[in-house]
């Protein structure tokens, strides 16, 4: 029986990357220095594993920005438009890698960045690929053979991690009409073939090739895709063990497809999917090794070794140990790095600490269920699953987690929760009356860039070196100064800009009860951008109103409508650690009543415009589409009992960023909200394609420009992206606004940005009014 990891945290137990990598950017460090910083992580990561116990250690896990994007280099697919940038020629790909990540704009290029989406249902978003019909490939960047040898070189005998061809391809996207994207394979096999062969030849014995499509319903093309592939693989390569990894779900109907692959292993999720083993174990051929996904690596509790256990011991009734791997479900990338740098207890008590695993935590957890599942009567190993048993038992009978007033409140929901008064045609002319509001009006998404000073003055505050009242003056002051801003400007609807806030999240959390925060359980959500996940440990309620002083506070200000800027419950749920004793569904419940309530505190303050943030409604997709529906029935619900409770002259927003709306389009008309505003800059305006062709009745605000590049574009830009909208939407219907929040940018390229912006809808708007001049004169003619 082996032990080994699908991958381990790549942002350095003290952000260390991120850290590194936005000082390159600044021109604050060398390529050296940076490089170095990536150096030290991969080292300090390979020997913290080798040292708990882990046989198969992997690498090329490490990525400066992303896996994806890392394997587009890999094979050479790069954009014509990159293909001028003048790069250092002694490590020529890395600024171009970040240029293709990031945008590029100096005074001879202006680049935009290629499009980013999120990985499967998770937070992670990687880069998508681009690709034309008969895209030819070949091998342009070495890493994952570099990393390979530098571990070796260490001591450290590895396990190589690439991305499948398969998967690689369809995470990727059509530049071209024409052609389906999986007709690729045969161009792109030969470089994934060059690949492994040269591992071999470097002393590779075991590669790690994940296919996480394996748990996506796949046509049949795709599945001969994959048939293919692997029969290629096996040919040229076949002393090499190809362990094949599928993650984030069951494998369904592909159970079959995927045991019959030509590999030595096959890597399942059986946190996700424990029922899929009877089925695996049935078919799975006698001199096929399986890899049993037991430690979750997507939350953050305690592995139950006793149920993991009983799965080891059905795999060992149909497999001998040496058949055996002991693994994560997936890779580590989404859990936090180490639980032991979490030592105050004010923020995060004893109690639940003690249910609590990081990544350094759950590769012990897996060198314990093999040790556990080999030799249970030894002492040392009796100890440790006592320990674990008092552990879990703890956590099920805590009197913490349970909220009487909260099952109270759940047990009163009704339709009437989740309805608004009147229909959205009603609803929109008291909302003109009520605003009156230009056409094409002009918004942010909410928060404004989060200085050094704002940052220093929030960690002041929970130092003790700022009182309250000196921390509540700087952010009234930073409040004043955006509010007078943005009227300079000629913004419409305003924004307080968030400034007393962390995350869009963790905000919300820490003033909401059932919730727990840590100071370091840091995970990599894409580049160099970390967040801080809240723990949902209990039941969720809001003690007091969370946003409503600052909001009116801003209002008072200004005679122009401001925003009242709130997370929704679906994006707090799948943005968090979520607990696992109840169906999510029952936890996104409570998390909405707490946020209509707020809602209503808003009203009540007289803010007639009311955003609730929903970027991970998509995202909370399950990846089977069976499965679909179940998750969306009780996703929409939730967020219209958090928008449900206003009259129908109160204006409700939602913001939705890196999503494919085409399959869900019906059910985004279904949240019912007034305004929605989109990601679509990246992406030419194609996601405002599924609005136009299912005639979205309610108000669209597609955004006009990428705020994850530092790249500013034009007023051109933004107004002929604007025609592209107008093309297809109605006038009345648009808005015009950023892809998201301003919180990670700088204030010189935002007020550049939003004034080109302003002007762009007041050009939008002359265009209009000289359009309606025409039509009147004609008419009366």
């Amino acid at each position: 029986m082996l032990t080994h990891n699908l991958g381990y945290p790549r942002i350095g137990s003290k952000r260390q990357l991120k850290k590194a990598s936005e000082a390159y950017w600044k021109g604050k460090i060398s390529l050296h220095e940076l490089l170095q910083t990536g150096a030290d992580i991969r080292l300090q990561n390979w020997k913290l594993q080798q040292k708990a116990g882990i046989d198969l250690i992997p690498s090329n896990d490490f990525s400066f920005y992303d896996q994806v994007l890392d394997m587009s280099l890999t094979v050479g697919a790069i954009p014509e438009r990159y293909h001028n940038i003048v790069t250092d020629q002694k490590q020529p790909e890395l600024d171009l890698y970040f240029a293709m990540a990031r945008g590029y704009q100096n005074n001879e290029l202006d680049i935009i960045a290629m499009e980013m989406t999120k990985w499967f249902d998770t937070n992670y978003h990687y880069i998508v690929p681009e690709f034309k019909k008969d895209q030819k490939f070949k091998l342009f960047s070495t890493k994952v053979l570099d990393e390979f040898k530098e571990a070796k070189r260490l001591g450290i005998p590895t396990k190589p991690v690439i991305l499948g061809p398969v998967s690689y391809l369809l995470l990727g996207k059509e530049k071209e009409t024409g052609f389906n994207r999986i007709s690729l394979i045969k161009n792109l096999l030969p470089v994934y073939l060059e690949i492994l062969k040269k591992l071999e030849n470097s002393g590779a014995t075991w590669v790690q090739i994940d296919e996480p499509y394996l748990a996506m319903d796949l046509s049949s093309e795709e599945k001969e895709a994959i048939q293919y592939a692997y029969k290629e693989i096996k040919k040229a390569s076949p002393s090499l063990k190809i362990l094949i990894a599928s993650y984030f779900g069951t494998l369904g109907d592909n159970i079959n497809l995927a045991t019959s692959l030509p590999v030595c292993a096959l890597h399942i999720d059986l946190v996700r999917a424990p029922e899929q083993l009877d089925k695996i174990l049935e078919v799975i051929p006698k001199n096929m090794s399986l890899s049993l996904g037991l430690v979750d690596g997507r939350n953050i509790w305690k592995n139950d070794f006793e149920s993991s256990l009983e799965l080891i011991e059905k795999a060992l009734s149909a497999k001998a140990p040496e058949r055996l791997l002991i693994g994560p479900s997936c890779s580590l990338l989404h859990s936090p790095c180490d639980l032991e740098g979490e030592s105050n207890e004010m923020d995060l008590t004893a109690e639940i600490k003690n249910w609590m695993a990081f990544a350094k935590q759950k590769v012990k957890e897996i060198v314990y269920l093999k040790e556990l599942a080999l030799n249970k009567e030894n002492e040392t190993n009796l100890a440790i699953l006592s320990d674990n048993k008092a552990a879990i038992h703890s956590k099920a009978k805590a009197s913490i987690i349970h909220n009487a007033k909260v099952a109270a409140a759940l047990g009163l929901l009704g339709p009437g929760h989740s309805q608004r008064k009147s229909q959205f045609r009603d609803r929109q002319k008291l909302q003109e009356q009520n605003l009156n509001l230009p056409l094409f009006p002009t918004t942010t998404i909410g928060s404004f860039p989060q200085t050094k000073d704002v940052r220093q003055w929030r960690a002041n505050l929970k130092k003790g070196v700022l009182t309250q009242n000196q921390y509540d003056e700087l952010i009234s002051e930073e409040t004043k100064a955006a509010i007078q801003w943005q009227e300079a400007i000629g913004l419409d609807v305003l924004v307080h800009g968030e400034f007393e806030r962390n995350d869009m999240v963790e905000y919300f959390g820490e003033r909401l009860e059932g919730f727990v925060f840590t100071q370091n359980g840091w995970v990599q959500s894409y580049g160099s951008r970390c967040v801080k996940p809240p723990i949902i440990y209990g039941d969720v309620s809001r003690p007091e109103a969370m946003t409503k002083y600052w909001t009116a506070f801003a209002q008072s200000l200004t005679e122009k409508n401001v925003k009242g800027m709130l997370t929704g419950p679906v994006t707090i749920l799948q943005w968090s650690f979520v607990r696992n004793d109840q169906p999510r569904s029952v936890t996104c419940q409570q998390i909405a009543l707490a946020i209509r309530e707020e809602v209503n505190d808003l009203e009540d303050a007289g803010i007639k415009i009311i955003q609730i943030d929903e970027p991970a409604l998509r995202e909370g997709l399950p990846l089977r589409l069976s499965q679909w529906d179940n998750y969306l029935k009780w996703a929409v619900e939730c967020f219209r009992i958090a928008a449900s409770g206003v009259q129908d002259k109160t204006q409700i927003h939602t913001h939705m960023c890196y999503s494919e709306f085409n399959d869900i389009i019906q059910h985004i008309a279904a949240m019912d909200a007034d305004v929605i505003t989109i990601e679509c800059s990246r992406s030419q305006m194609e996601l405002l394609d599924a609005f136009a062709e299912f005639k979205y009745p309610n108000e669209i605000g597609p955004g006009v420009y990428d705020i994850h590049s530092p790249r500013i574009p034009t007023e051109g830009e933004m107004v002929e992206l604007m025609e592209k909208a107008k093309a297809v939407i109605s006038d009345r219907q648009l808005w015009v606004n950023p892809d998201c929040g301003l919180k990670t940018r700088g204030w010189e390229e935002t007020r550049e940005a939003l004034i080109r912006m302003v002007q762009a809808a007041k050009s939008l708007r002359k265009k209009a009014t000289v359009s309606i001049s025409s039509y009147n004169a004609n008419a009366i003619q």
